[in-house]
């Protein structure tokens, strides 16, 4: 993902001279093809996260179009007060862009797990939270959150993540995809864990259950259009976050269930559950660890088929 939204992003600054990016002294390597070729269009802050957001701001605020870049508990936590008064206050042009999503750093213990980021982020008005599946959306969101007035948060994992999207298909903000088709259990996920929920409907399917995937990339705001008609069109609803329940995903889900008043369907949802996750290992270990595996995916959603929504 990380690969995919530098080239995209190196493609637009090209064209557009207002286009900054700004990073906190962190994968440097990575950019030097765009520090080359846009040697005014490239600010390192060093490890300055703060200042990052609020040069940031100052830019937006100078008709500039600022993309910032680092490891998400870095850019989200730690600044939290200066995206919410710098840029959400004040409505600025400006792209937070964070990596590592989850627990994609697994190797690193928790203070480099991203598992309250979208809460946070969610909670700001006028802020757009964006998550991609994998590299190909990737560039497809880079382009679009380029396109998009605002502030806009995107959260995506690092390297080498697996592909979900197979052929050419219609991306926009706010509209969600529908991967797979199924009349007993809608799944909807959003980031890199769409892999292990196209898996987990697979499995379902081998055990004769029908299972619709969604794509809720863009998690703020949320699609409910394809939300509610997936609750009216199949017998239960499982949301799907490589992030902590409260304030995640599945609760922006339950809300639009219950505001549109669609209130038969049984819901449950995967995530982590109000703690902080211990262990190393690698990505795939760690979900495993704490219940976001294809077998738990699967077994949940049978469960809810069966009526067992706990």
């Amino acid at each position: 993902m990380r690969n995919a939204f530098i080239k995209s992003l190196h493609t637009i600054a090209k064209k557009d001279p207002n286009v900054i990016l700004l990073t906190a002294d962190n994968g440097a390597i990575v950019f030097d093809d765009f520090r080359k070729e846009c040697p005014d269009q490239f600010i390192n802050c060093g490890i300055s996260e703060t200042t990052m957001v609020s040069v940031a701001a100052g830019l937006a605020s100078s008709g500039k179009i600022p993309f910032i870049y680092t490891i998400i508990p870095f850019l989200v936590m730690r600044t939290f007060e200066f995206i919410r008064n710098d840029i959400c206050m004040h409505q600025l042009n400006v792209k937070i862009v964070g990596i590592g999503g989850g627990m994609r750093y697994s190797t690193l213990g928790p203070t480099h797990h991203a598992l309250e980021d979208i809460a946070l982020m969610r909670a700001l008005p006028c802020m757009t939270v964006v998550c991609p599946a994998d590299p190909t959306e990737t560039g497809k969101v880079t382009n679009a959150i380029y396109d998009h007035p605002g502030p806009v948060y995107l959260r995506m994992g690092t390297t080498k993540e697996d592909a979900v999207y197979e052929k050419e298909y219609d991306y926009r903000l706010g509209r969600a995809v529908v991967l797979r088709d199924g009349s007993d259990v809608t799944l909807i996920g959003a980031g890199s864990v769409l892999k292990e929920v196209v898996a987990a409907a697979e499995e379902l399917a081998r055990q004769g259950i029908s299972a619709r995937v969604i794509n809720m990339h863009t998690v703020k705001p949320l699609d409910q259009e394809s939300v509610c008609r997936a609750a009216r069109e199949t017998q239960a609803v499982l949301t799907v976050e490589e992030h902590n329940l409260d304030g995640g995903l599945g609760e922006s889900v339950a809300a639009a269930l219950a505001e549109n008043h669609v209130g038969t369907v049984r819901f449950g949802r995967c995530g982590i559950r109000n703690n902080f996750c211990s262990g190393f290992g690698s990505h795939a270990h760690m979900k495993a660890k704490h219940g976001l595996g294809v077998a738990d995916i699967v077994n949940k959603a049978a469960g809810l088929i069966r009526g067992n929504n706990r």
